[in-house]
């Protein structure tokens, strides 16, 4: 893992391949994180039922991170109080119950032959393991946790210091983390939504997008 942590951000790398003179955009080079270029629009409702799935996880985290945001500038401005640890509670109940499970579904299902399709393409990194998008996003995936894990015990050693300007200081801390945590997650579903489902959706066939949903029956159950 040594080889990720050590680039926070591939998709700023460049990809070298010919284009004949014409701008490509890859996503391991976009020129602004929410600003790419315009991608061939997809409509949502002509995706695989594997990816509107993905979409439609993500709104309900864009939902609980607005939740979580507002949370945490309430205890940054007025302190932790027995209501806002609940509320607290509550997003890293998603987190546990929701987003890893989402991981687990991209990292089983759609990850690997993607990795492989956007090698095939020359969408990926120049150096002698050959990374594409699907690398940064495992990537997130990993800090992602590492950051929820984090912001979670800083909150809880706030609650239990006594001296109050140390607390301050934990709680401040915290409160960084959180939003740091809450903004990679947002750059992170960007990212999936605009640029690496509309990829999938170039290179992955319906059948092999079916054979995902059965796999996807098959490992997570209907239910899920």
């Amino acid at each position: 893992m040594s080889h990720l942590e050590n680039n926070s951000d591939y998709l700023r790398r460049n990809v070298e391949k010919d284009t004949n003179g014409e701008p490509e955009f890859s996503p391991m080079d976009p020129p602004d994180a929410y600003h790419p270029p315009s991608l061939q629009a997809v409509p949502k409702n002509e995706l695989a039922p594997l990816l509107q799935q993905l979409m439609d996880e993500h709104q309900k985290l864009t939902e609980a991170l607005e939740r979580f945001e507002k949370i945490l500038i309430e205890i940054r401005k007025e302190g932790i109080t027995r209501e806002r640890n609940a509320a607290l509670g509550g997003f890293y109940r998603v987190i546990d119950e929701t987003v890893a499970l989402h991981h687990l579904r991209e990292e089983r299902l759609l990850f690997p032959l993607l990795h492989d399709r956007l090698i095939d393409k020359g969408e990926h990194s120049t150096g002698a393991i050959r990374e594409s998008a699907v690398d940064v996003m495992e990537s997130d995936h990993i800090r992602t946790m590492q950051l929820a894990s984090l912001t979670l015990n800083l909150m809880g050693l706030a609650s239990r210091l006594p001296d109050p300007a140390s607390q301050a200081v934990v709680i401040d801390l915290a409160v960084e983390q959180g939003l740091a945590l809450s903004e990679l997650m947002r750059l992170h579903i960007f990212r999936e939504d605009n640029v690496v489902f509309p990829l999938a959706h170039s290179l992955i066939s319906q059948e092999e997008f079916s054979e995902m949903q059965e796999k996807s029956i098959k490992y997570f159950s209907a239910g899920h």
